[in-house]
């Protein structure tokens, strides 16, 4: 049985992930620190079925913290994969606070990728975001074009990430895979994310902020298909590659705020906004290479993922009996 450490195990895609993991019968380490970018209890929640596996181990730790990375190594003996998907995530968060994601996103991950090298992890494989692309003027994005500019503190972050990657690959020999997520989405999505909120205020019959005039498109990626590719990359041997894990598929912001409209059978209250600094116009992922290379084949249409998500929240949000139930934490 394989050990698989992932780091951020307990977020969003994290936990999908692990579950898949332990569905498939490699042993899973999640190391996640819980921080309150949204509730722990999310999180908390989020993990609760892979707690019951007894292949399954949880470690409240920060990355940047080399004890508890010692500490898993002597524990748990060989590790044979690290998948981190551990950081500080948000573009418009990153404006905020720019030094953190310097030191979780780049910091961080310089210290997984010593622990990696150190106990000589058979593979290493990174989740990056369609963020690097930056103001790429060219549709779709490919894995070679080249990089004209990030224009966040997080894409930039994420993009010094890839760069540390390859030279650790390249220096110390370690087969590494990166992964550039295309707006991943579905239950469980995070609460501050588009269709999360879009949700929510339209339900409750609150405004919901749109910048610019709407026009701006995203390559929406459904959380199975991602998953689905971080699998496949599990089993592709290489040195070094970087993959595109998206749709191949854009939509409006306008339209998508239609269709949630039309699912939740609820007009929005639109409240306009300028244009949002560091925010893409534009994402489309090429996945020619991940298809031919890793096999992915992303399955779920916009229509249907979104569906599902609006079913997952009404499960997760508005079935609640009252205060004892334990999902009420979901309303913090």
């Amino acid at each position: 049985m394989k050990k698989i450490l992932v780091t951020g195990g307990s977020g969003f895609i994290g936990s999908h992930l692990c579950e898949r993991l332990l569905k498939d019968k490699y042993f899973v380490i999640n190391l996640d620190n819980f921080n309150n970018y949204y509730s722990p209890l999310i999180k908390w929640n989020n993990i609760q079925s892979a707690l019951k596996s007894k292949n399954y181990r949880l470690y409240v730790g920060d990355i940047r913290n080399e004890k508890i990375l010692n500490q898993i190594a002597e524990e748990n003996g060989k590790i044979d994969i690290v998948i981190h998907l551990a950081a500080m995530a948000g573009v418009r968060n990153s404006l905020k606070d720019p030094l953190e994601y310097v030191s979780v996103d780049i910091g961080g991950t310089v210290n997984i990728l010593e622990f990696v090298r150190k106990q000589k992890i058979d593979k290493f494989i990174f989740a990056s975001s369609s963020s690097v692309y930056g103001e790429n003027s060219k549709i779709p994005f490919s894995e070679d074009d080249p990089l004209e500019g990030q224009i966040s503190p997080y894409a930039t972050a994420k993009r010094s990430g890839e760069l540390y990657c390859k030279t650790y690959s390249k220096l110390y020999n370690i087969p590494t895979i990166i992964l550039r997520l295309f707006t991943v989405y579905g239950p469980r999505q995070r609460p501050e994310m588009a269709i999360h909120l879009f949700t929510k205020n339209i339900i409750e019959d609150k405004p919901i902020p749109l910048f610019g005039n709407g026009s701006s498109e995203r390559d929406y990626t459904y959380i199975d298909d991602v998953v689905d590719g971080i699998l496949k990359s599990i089993t592709y041997n290489c040195k070094y590659e970087i993959f595109n894990l998206g749709n191949n598929k854009t939509i409006k912001l306008v339209d998508l705020v239609e269709k949630l409209e039309n699912l939740l059978n609820k007009k929005a209250k639109i409240d306009w906004q300028s244009e949002q600094l560091g925010d893409l116009p534009f994402t489309c992922a090429s996945i020619e290479k991940a298809v031919k290379l890793l096999g992915y084949s992303p399955k779920v249409d916009i229509d249907k993922g979104l569906k599902n998500f609006i079913e997952w929240y009404r499960n997760a949000y508005l079935t609640m009996s009252g205060i004892e139930n334990p999902k009420l934490f979901y309303c913090l």
